[in-house]
């Protein structure tokens, strides 16, 4: 299987580069996966497109502000370190500018002293594990000097911090907005559960591997970034409750998918769980929990490409995307939103 099969062409211009003041006001593809027919709506109709007992599956990872700005003790220089992955007593897994300047014993100071960081050791693909000291709470060290790591495509400066984060997010841990919640809104949820709908929350921590590009020519060499996830015992028989019913679960975004895909035995049933995955859904794969998904439009040869095209073919996705292209949809992170589905409506 080539990268180059996922490849479609988009204007610069359609790539979003701000959030819509009202999160459910995007627009809306509707694309059957059966037949590849598409329909445009407005986000807000997806209540329309749901039946009482389906079962809607969110996201409720935070995405923490995790890009920092410092300084190197010895000599003043700037230095950028991004936050990528939680160890064990302050200790981080780290993405760090300029990086050969950073070797195991430089030190680095944040915000006025408010927080030090000492690189301990070097990882993969060159990243740094890094140890932070501080006084008080890290969390709220954090909140008052990061900034949130908005995806390489996104240069605009984003004003308000809550705009990146869906407004179900609980559990701190993300490097990256799982973005299809982002058109959710708190009213909208409610009319959801008003019709009958299941909600479940699973959690899954976006890393910056979801940015990755593919960079092997055979997909099936491309190597995923571990990311880790939870499903409590609720949302494992809320899922396995509406599958017994006969009724569709609906994931909201390719993280939400994967976090199921991955914890589900082979006949889809899930149980209470947590751990890492590395999971990478291509053409191909069967898929175990979901009927239909809720997504935003992905960027071009990328995994999640893949992931959708797997769930509706990729000549149905491909033709979809050419369709968003001519519609002038909004792509990526801030875009319009997309949802497969096996309904005829």
């Amino acid at each position: 299987m080539d990268v180059k099969d996922f490849y479609y062409d988009l204007p610069q211009e359609l790539i979003a580069q701000d959030p819509l003041e009202d999160r459910s006001s995007s627009r809306l593809m509707v694309l059957n996966r059966t037949t590849g027919a598409v329909t445009h709506k407005i986000f807000s109709d997806i209540i329309d497109y749901l039946n009482p007992g389906d079962c809607l599956v969110l996201n409720n990872t935070k995405v923490i502000p995790a890009r920092l700005f410092g300084v190197k003790e010895e000599t003043g220089a700037h230095v950028e370190v991004l936050l990528l992955k939680r160890k064990e007593n302050d200790n981080w897994e780290c993405l760090v500018r300029p990086g050969k300047k950073l070797k195991p014993g430089a030190k680095v100071i944040f915000g006025d002293g408010l927080l030090h960081g000492e690189i301990t050791d070097v990882l993969e693909e060159g990243n740094r594990e890094i140890h932070f000291t501080y006084e008080g709470i890290f969390e709220e060290i954090l909140d008052q000097l990061g900034q949130m790591p908005l995806p390489p495509y996104i240069t605009h400066e984003l004003k308000d911090k809550n705009r990146y984060q869906t407004v179900y997010a609980k559990y701190d841990g993300s490097a990256a907005a799982p973005t299809a919640g982002l058109h959710f809104t708190k009213e909208l949820l409610q009319k959801v559960k008003d019709k009958g709908v299941l909600i479940a929350e699973v959690t899954l921590h976006v890393g910056l591997g979801t940015f990755r590009p593919v960079k092997v020519e055979n997909v099936l060499d491309h190597h995923m970034h571990s990311e880790y996830y939870q499903i409590t015992q609720e949302a494992a028989d809320l899922i396995n409750q509406t599958k017994a019913n006969g009724h569709r679960v609906i994931s909201v975004g390719t993280t939400s998918t994967r976090t199921l895909e991955s914890a589900a035995d082979e006949n889809g049933f899930l149980k209470a769980t947590s751990g890492w995955t590395q999971i990478f859904i291509y053409p191909g794969y069967q898929f175990k929990v979901i009927d239909c998904l809720i997504t935003n439009f992905h960027l071009p040869e990328s995994t999640l490409v893949m992931l959708v095209s797997a769930l509706a073919g990729r000549e149905h996705v491909l033709a979809a995307y050419e369709e968003a292209v001519k519609e002038r949809y909004r792509f990526f992170s801030f875009g319009d939103a997309m949802f497969i589905t096996d309904d005829e409506k």
